[in-house]
């Protein structure tokens, strides 16, 4: 072939390859986190983050004691799970069953990508000033959180999965402000706390395991599939 043959082919080559669609299991996968409203649920997490670097920098959680010094990083993980839960059902049920095999590993990848988010998006936001606890007690309470938000969703169905952190971070607010302290109110546990952490991690372990193989109820009255 020709100089000019191969500089004409080189073009077309690219323009097929630009036009060849990607993987079946991209677009499945694409389409599974858009019906979730993942992209709304990023740019909230990104919100939370802001707020918690607006809260740490200008140090509105200073005054009030220990236990107003770590309200404002609570209440931005409990609304970072609050967030995470809410995307675990679609408001169409879930017309991926047709594709099989395939829906647990699009629930597990999807909580998980998005719990990776939200603490990501607060140890950006940590940056603002010093965050009580350090990243570890941040990463430990939104997993926690988190799980609680997807059994939830599976109890209580998805459109009320969101309650369960709300409920619990009023739990932990009351349990900080009483001084009470139990390794299942985990925020209320010191960072190097390793019953706090157990308990944490295996509720979202516990969480993610169910929600992979059950998936969540459109509403209370349903039944999990």
């Amino acid at each position: 072939m020709t100089a000019a043959g191969v500089h004409q082919a080189a073009p077309g080559a690219a323009a097929a390859a630009a036009a060849r669609p990607a993987p079946a299991w991209l677009r499945l996968a694409w389409l599974y986190l858009v019906s979730r409203r993942a992209p709304v649920a990023l740019a909230l997490l990104a919100g939370l983050g802001a707020l918690l670097w607006a809260a740490l920098h200008w140090h509105w959680n200073v005054a009030g004691g220990p236990a107003a010094q770590v309200m404002f990083p609570l209440v931005t993980e409990a609304g970072a799970a609050a967030v995470i839960a809410a995307t675990s059902y679609g408001p169409f049920g879930e017309p991926e069953r047709a594709t099989g095999r395939w829906l647990p590993y699009l629930r597990l990848g999807a909580a998980l990508a998005l719990t990776a988010a939200a603490i990501g998006a607060l140890a950006l936001g940590s940056t603002g000033g010093g965050l009580p606890g350090g990243f570890a007690v941040m990463a430990r309470n939104v997993a926690g959180m988190t799980g609680v938000g997807l059994l939830c969703a599976i109890v209580l169905g998805g459109m009320l999965a969101w309650t369960g952190p709300v409920a619990y971070w009023v739990l932990a607010e009351a349990a900080l402000a009483n001084g009470l302290t139990t390794p299942w109110i985990w925020p209320a546990r010191p960072s190097a706390d390793r019953g706090g952490a157990i308990c944490a991690y295996l509720v979202f372990a516990a969480g993610l395991a169910l929600i992979t193989v059950r998936g969540v109820r459109d509403s209370a009255r349903d039944t999990a599939t």
